[in-house]
């Protein structure tokens, strides 16, 4: 329990302080926070549990995208701003130091793999992210057309 809590913490922390880098409104921080949290609390109960690295982190940044999309929709901001912070957290920064370290230490048959995972899990970010945006569109759409014909039967 205590292991989760300081998972979620520190990429509450991450994804607050990427916020700031990025120039995020002062009143967005905390939920820029709480969507990188929520990202990697999704990451990290499936990698803890057996689920592929690539997997999870599709799975956390699609979670990402869309509570991103319902702060942005609450406090009237772009999604943007909730996304990139939030995406943090999932960034595969480790292993891609790991590669280049391993390239510059000429040792290409470990460099290799680690650079394969480090692509796939960066491709499973953005799936996630564009998964999400497709599904919140469908979504918003279906509303309004749920919406017009309410209006129209009055």
């Amino acid at each position: 329990m205590l292991y989760i809590i300081s998972q979620l913490v520190f990429s509450f922390i991450a994804a607050a302080g990427f916020g700031v880098l990025f120039n995020a409104p002062r009143k967005a921080l905390l939920h820029c926070g709480i969507v990188g949290m929520v990202g990697w609390f999704f990451y990290i109960v499936l990698a803890d549990n057996g689920v592929d690295s690539v997997i999870a982190s599709f799975v956390g940044s699609f979670m990402v995208a869309l509570v991103g999309h319902i702060m942005a929709k609450r406090f009237k901001m772009p999604v943007i701003i909730f996304s990139v912070a939030g995406i943090i957290p999932l960034v595969p920064g480790g292993i891609a130091y790991n590669t280049m370290r391993h390239v510059a230490e000429n040792d290409y048959m470990a460099a290799i793999p680690l650079a394969a995972k480090a692509f796939m899990i960066s491709g499973a970010i953005a799936m996630g992210l564009v998964f999400a945006e497709v599904i919140m569109q469908i979504v918003m759409k279906i509303i309004k057309s749920l919406t017009m014909e309410k209006q129209e039967v009055k």
